[in-house]
């Protein structure tokens, strides 16, 4: 009996550094992986070409997606969610790394990374860009990450809306500004920003039926909630 409980004990030992080896592999394998893939993303994204930027989004799409994005990644987005215009690169006085769809992809991608750093980046790319895609992919990312202390994304978002309208009016924008006063509606402090900047897109006759609709929905819903407060 002594024998088997011996034997029995020098079997579980063996399993068991066997399971501590395999866990260890595994461990080392992923942090190497997670830093060769940090690596290359840093310098792709760090590129001067424009392709390398796009192949650079494409490995962190893949990492947003599977839940596995590093610090380094989140740098990476922030740096290229600016690329050419929190960020430039000028030869002879001209900006050579203004790459809108560069943009417009990371501000996408920040939206399924929900920290205040994403929506600090975010902030700036809709006060600062010139490019009403862009601008606009920054406002829907807001709104799906939510966080509005002290009405600050709302007056960003208010503040971008009102540029659209006094240059081009953009539906698109138009839009996505009615969807994040939406979502962001439970979080605001004073609606009378929000509330006016809904109103004139509503009286703009030169946004589609649908937009302005939207909007009214959303104004007498908001009323609505007032009154009941």
């Amino acid at each position: 009996m002594l024998v088997k409980k011996v034997a029995a004990g020098f079997v579980f030992g063996a399993l068991f550094c066997m399971y501590i080896s395999a866990q260890q592999e595994t461990s080392v394998e992923s942090e190497y992986f997670s830093t060769t893939e940090d690596v290359i993303i840093t310098e792709l994204a760090g590129s001067d070409q424009r392709e390398n930027k796009m192949i650079a989004l494409q490995y962190l799409e893949e990492a947003v997606n599977d839940g596995r994005v590093t610090p380094d990644m989140t740098v990476a987005l922030d740096q290229l969610a600016g690329e050419g215009i929190t960020t430039q690169s000028k030869t002879n006085g001209r900006v050579m790394n203004n790459f809108p769809e560069v943009r417009k992809k990371a501000c996408d991608l920040l939206a399924k990374v929900p920290t205040q750093e994403s929506k600090s980046t975010l902030v700036k790319i809709a006060l600062n860009d010139n490019e009403p895609m862009v601008i606009t992919a920054a406002i829907r990312s807001l709104g799906v990450i939510g966080i509005n202390e002290n009405d600050e994304v709302v007056n960003v978002i208010a503040f971008a809306n009102r540029h659209n309208m006094a240059v081009t009016p953009t539906g698109s924008m138009a839009l996505e500004v009615l969807n994040a006063y939406e979502r962001l509606a439970p979080t605001v402090t004073d609606r009378a920003v929000m509330m006016e900047s809904i109103s004139k897109i509503y009286a703009e006759p030169r946004y589609p039926t649908d937009i302005r609709e939207k909007a009214l929905r959303l104004l007498n819903k908001f009323r609505s909630e007032n009154k009941k407060k």
